[in-house]
């Protein structure tokens, strides 16, 4: 019989944690868990602690740390508790876990994925900014450390599945890629009245569950933004070798063009344990929990240019992903923290919806580098990004 394979869950208690413990939950038999992470969900934390029975449980923030400590104690629960940044580097890494699920949101998460891709583990890559913000220092980081790096993100799992198993033979064989993107709540919306968007229509999205920011990045198409940048890396092809298509249905999740004009694409129920349980099983297929692709009830699957309509500026912020992969280096990582800076002013009512585009633009053309080639650099990339971003802020909000 095979050992069981010991997973690290960084950002347990997101949307994604929590769907990787639900396929988990199905295969007792062929995984046990090291360590759950968050940031400040203590209560939450503390019933997965209970249910999953980790070794390990690190809270990002020490307040919380130190509440999730005195609760696991309480309960008697055989878990030990730490927090901090070099706590979740240190379970990232751990010498026992085989694979790493990173889900962390944001550039938070930048370095347990860069411990995990140096130790060389399976890296379950949930968070997009890791290959945003860490472009190039983040690859090769994996190639240094022999680390397996597999999508979760459902389009890049969808390309993932649809690209040659080789991949020497992706540069001969494939023309583009094209991400499928569902449009949003407001796909079909007047872009005139995207000013009145509050927070909960922004996080209300048709097809998926998602967290607030992630959400709200979908009604702005920037995690689409995002995405594109990530293919860019995870794919080494060129930013005119990617493409973005409105599938609003959500059953085609990517596709690969090849160079005779053939099309390989990946269906499924929108639902995120399919990539999950893929990333975790891979090269192999495992029982994910998601109901299966019924064709004969699935309505008339469709297709729009995301400018459709004539409105390009329905989601203006998109179109940045190919001007930072062509722009001065670092730009993609500026984009990044400019948009988490926006989007946390948006869902604190500081500034309207449209606005959001207008912080990422104004914060990026005020980037002319220096190119960052290490944790450090990104790190103050980041946060001179973000300085920026809150000046930008205070203009808009004025």
């Amino acid at each position: 019989m095979q050992s069981k394979k010991t997973i690290t869950i960084l950002g347990s208690t997101g949307s994604i944690g929590k769907s990787t413990l639900d396929v988990l939950a199905r295969h007792p038999e062929a995984y046990s868990i090291h360590a759950l992470t968050a940031s400040g969900q203590v209560d939450l934390m503390l019933s997965q602690c209970a249910r999953f029975r980790p070794a390990v449980a690190v809270m990002a923030r020490e307040d919380a740390g130190r509440m999730l400590a005195d609760k696991v104690k309480a309960e008697g629960l055989p878990v030990e508790v730490r927090w901090g940044a070099a706590a979740l580097d240190e379970v990232a890494s751990a010498v026992e876990v085989d694979a790493v699920m990173a889900a962390i949101v944001g550039a938070a998460g930048l370095s347990p994925c860069l411990a995990a891709a140096r130790a060389g583990k399976r890296l379950l890559l949930a968070n997009k900014e890791a290959l945003v913000v860490g472009g190039e220092v983040f690859l090769t980081a994996v190639r240094e450390g022999g680390a397996t790096l597999l999508p979760i993100d459902s389009e890049h799992s969808a390309i993932f599945q649809s690209l040659p198993e080789d991949p020497r033979a992706w540069s001969r064989r494939v023309h583009k890629i094209i991400l499928t993107a569902s449009g949003g709540p407001f796909r079909e919306r007047d872009p005139s009245t995207l000013k009145d968007v509050t927070p909960e229509q922004a996080c209300s999205h048709p097809n998926w569950v998602m967290g607030r920011k992630i959400s709200v990045d979908s009604a702005t198409m920037m995690n689409k933004a995002l995405e594109v940048i990530e293919a860019r890396y995870l794919f080494g092809m060129s930013p005119d070798q990617l493409e973005v298509v409105i599938h609003p249905q959500s059953v085609i999740h990517s596709m690969v063009q090849y160079k005779d004009h053939s099309v390989v694409a990946q269906l499924g129920t929108p639902d995120m344990r399919v990539p999950i349980a893929y990333g975790l099983s891979w090269p192999e297929r495992m029982i994910s929990g998601a109901a299966a692709l019924d064709f004969h009830a699935l309505a008339a699957m469709t297709f729009e240019a995301t400018d459709s309509q004539g409105h390009p500026e329905r989601f203006p912020g998109l179109h940045l992903a190919w001007e930072t992969l062509k722009g001065v280096p670092g730009s993609c990582a500026v984009l990044n923290a400019a948009n988490e800076v926006a989007v946390a002013a948006f869902l604190n009512r500081e500034i309207r919806f449209d606005q959001i585009h207008a912080v990422n633009r104004s914060t990026l053309d005020a980037w002319a580098g220096p190119e960052p080639h290490n944790l450090s650099d990104l790190y103050e990339l980041d946060r001179r990004a973000r300085e920026t971003a809150t000046a930008k802020l205070a203009q808009q909000s004025a």
